[in-house]
């Protein structure tokens, strides 16, 4: 009696067409809690620029490493000594290019990557890297 071999390769297929629907049916709950949570920083961070007292409140809660690490990893590298971008570690330009470079951009760097209320702070975080 010979066994047929097809029935292996229908299961796997059977399993894997589940896996991926099951994967995707997660991914999009996934990026409908982040869209959900994007918009709520949005609304709030509008909110807070409107006042002046909570666009002072927004700049001095702004944490430069976190923001470097959301933004800047990808080319300066995890510890921000090169990769695509230049090394940011014992960087010699003075502060003021610095923030320029924040504000405009330099090369392959976009600028605005760093809100302009905070492109100081940015700068002086950048010098303090050692």
């Amino acid at each position: 009696m010979q066994k047929n071999a097809i029935v292996p390769y229908i299961l796997i297929m059977a399993f894997g067409i589940g896996l991926i629907f099951f994967l995707s049916v997660q991914g999009v709950g996934d990026q409908a809690e982040i869209t959900e949570e994007h918009a709520a920083e949005e609304e709030g961070g509008g909110e807070a620029a409107e006042g002046e007292e909570g666009g002072d409140a927004a700049a001095g809660d702004f944490d430069p490493e976190s923001h470097a690490q959301a933004n800047c990893i990808s080319c300066h590298g995890s510890s921000y000594e090169g990769g695509v971008g230049p090394s940011l570690v014992a960087t010699e330009l003075p502060q003021e290019d610095i923030e320029d470079i924040l504000i405009n951009g330099k090369g392959t760097m976009p600028g605005g990557l760093v809100p302009e209320e905070n492109v100081a702070a940015m700068a002086e975080w950048v010098l303090s890297l050692e």
